[in-house]
Order: C-alpha cells, then structure tokens, then sequence
C-alpha cells in the first residue's frame, strides 16, 4: 500500500504508466477501486491510498468499489468474492 501524500506527481504518473499502481482506494472507507473512478476521484489526497493489485488491497481488508468493481463488489457483498491469496490476472 503506497499513500498518496508520500509521493510526488511526477513519482505517481511514473509509477502508474510502469502499472507499479493499478487501483487505488479510500483509506478511511477501506474501499479500492480503479484509477478511472469518478468516486475515487473526488475523494481528498490525505485519504488516497494505492495498491499494485487487487490481492495487496485485500490483505488490507479493503472492499471494491460499488461503482467501477460492480461484478467484484456483488461477489465480495455475496461472500464469494476474492480472498486474500487468491491469484488474480489484470492482463
């Protein structure tokens, strides 16, 4: 997990074209999502956290986004969604 206030912006488009950061999420909310989603977008610098992959934000205990994760959040919501040590391709 890698906090927003930690890095530079010149850092952060760096590392998101190297797909060093693929989701990011809410650090009060415990919620990831995708870099493209306008309620992540909104939310402010100090609660912004970032995640390789969706396996590293669930060792966090984050949940997805009901708003860009809609298939990930219904299986997480169901209790059939990933777990922690799950292999998940973003290929």
């Amino acid at each position: 997990m890698i906090y927003h206030t930690k890095l530079s912006d010149s850092l952060l488009r760096n590392m998101i074209r190297r797909k060093e950061i693929r989701l990011g999420g809410n650090k009060k909310l415990k919620i990831y999502g995708t870099l493209r989603c306008t309620s992540g977008k909104r939310m402010k610098k100090e609660n912004r956290v970032f995640f390789l992959n969706e396996q590293q934000a669930l060792q966090h205990h984050y949940r997805p986004c009901a708003h860009c994760m809609r298939e990930e959040y219904k299986k997480w919501k169901n209790g059939s969604g990933a777990k922690v040590g799950d292999i998940i391709n973003w290929d």
